[in-house]
């Protein structure tokens, strides 16, 4: 069984993957460009992307524009598969990255971190470009629905929905994480049933793609086998070589034992799942002070409480200089064993999803064989109780008919005696008596 597409309307993937757009350099058109060839959906992420521009601390929206604009065109160079953008919401040049992006014609926009309540006033005449918010409930996905609709007569051309188990910043307090109403399944679920009746109100289908701590083909088949149209998957693809991250950090994931992927409180306020290294545990001691905030790429970010600065610890880890940054991973980062090509990533995953869906349907054939004997069972005892019930009521019928006709019986003798007894008595009334003839 082989991967089935993914479609935002006419725009179609020959795969149901999406890579996650990892920000800060992790992946840019090298990564999105090889898994776009690969069928999937790469995706180049716009946080910082500018970070190594000359220019990207005096001037960060430019910087950042500048090198959007480079890396959507090499990546489009290199393939022409499809293509999308991972633009946070909460990022302070958000709204000249969202043009950017459209100018440049990408396929897709993928928006979280925030509910991205404007995206579709940005689409100009003519543009092609999909809108995907990515969303952590059944109420966000709503709203955005509604939202879009009443103002702009847009419903999303998909949702992303990322679960707890996700790399990066989450959408979820610390004390929520290990909720099971938070359970991946049990949001996409949630999500598929939201979308419905907008669905119905605008004629057209929103596919919803699980995302976070998705990590084998096995994964895959699961998550479409409950309704959703695709995956989206980002720790996988970090240990690829064409990951645009240093190598250092790659192995960051290769190194990790699971006890080493921690949660952080984040400088902009949400938690967030990392490698633990040395200079988290030095952060958490208070060890750490940001000395300046050179690039003010967020607008949730406490520049003054940080314990440090984000952008200059993500910046130093995508080039490996991890005692001072550390590496934002998905759950299970810990799995990863080696830097594979992409190539290789989605054929592994292809084989698992494959080995996997055979054997959900040989046990779907089983399930339904177990419950067509179950059924026959059931529907012989039943016959045979049916059988039984008939025949106790013949008898009792038939016991019943006889005990009315001894019943009638006698009624009808007492009934011819009672007519005899008073036939005498009618006879000797009407007799005259006996006279005297003289």
């Amino acid at each position: 069984m082989d991967f089935p597409a993914l479609r935002f309307g006419d725009l179609v993937a020959r795969i149901p993957v999406i890579q996650g757009g990892m920000g800060v350099g992790i992946s840019l058109s090298g990564l999105a460009s090889a898994v776009a060839e690969e069928g999937g959906i790469g995706v180049i992420a716009a946080a910082m992307i500018g970070f190594r521009e000359k220019d990207a601390a005096k001037n960060g929206p430019a910087a950042n524009a500048r090198a959007l604009v480079r890396e959507i065109r090499t990546a489009r160079a290199k393939t022409s598969g499809v293509l999308g953008v991972n633009i946070m919401v909460a990022l302070s040049d958000f709204a000249e990255l969202v043009r950017t992006a459209i100018r440049e014609k990408i396929d897709v926009i993928f928006s979280g971190a925030g509910l991205p309540l404007d995206l579709p006033s940005y689409l100009t005449e003519g543009a092609k470009t999909k809108l995907v918010p990515i969303v952590s409930s059944g109420r966000a996905a709503s709203i955005l629905c509604r939202k879009w609709i009443s103002r702009y007569g847009y419903l999303p051309d998909g949702f992303v929905v990322e679960g707890p188990l996700a790399g990066g910043h989450l959408g979820f307090k610390a004390d929520e994480l290990d909720k099971p109403e938070n359970r991946l399944e049990t949001l996409v679920a949630e999500v598929i049933e939201a979308v419905k009746p907008h669905e119905e109100r605008m004629g057209r289908r929103v596919p919803v793609i699980a995302a976070g701590g998705v990590y084998t083909g096995g994964d895959i088949c699961r998550f479409l086998e409950m309704g959703a149209s695709g995956v989206q998957m980002g720790t996988r693809f970090v240990t690829t070589h064409e990951c645009d991250a240093n190598i250092a950090f790659k192995e960051a994931f290769i190194n990790a034992k699971k006890e080493d992927i921690v949660i952080l409180k984040s400088p902009v306020g949400m938690p967030g799942r990392a490698v633990g290294n040395d200079f988290l545990r030095e952060a958490e001691r208070g060890e750490r002070h940001p000395k300046s905030c050179p690039y003010h790429c967020l607008r949730s970010c406490a520049q003054t409480e940080s314990p440090f600065c984000i952008a200059m610890a993500l910046s130093n880890a995508q080039q490996g200089l991890l005692k001072n940054g550390f590496a934002f991973a998905g759950f299970n980062a810990w799995r990863t064993e080696k830097i594979v090509s992409v190539r290789e990533l989605v054929g592994s995953l292809r084989e698992e999803f494959d080995y996997a869906c055979e054997r959900a349907g040989e046990g779907l054939e089983r399930a339904y064989a177990r419950a067509g004997e179950r059924f026959e069972r059931v529907r012989e005892r039943a016959q045979e109780g049916l059988e039984r019930a008939r025949e106790r009521a013949q008898e009792g019928f038939d016991r019943a008919r006889e005990r009315a006709q001894e019943s009638f019986d006698r009624a009808c003798e007492r009934a011819g005696e009672g007519l005899e007894r008073a036939s005498e008595k009618l006879a000797g009334l009407v007799t005259p008596p006996a006279t005297n003839e003289r």
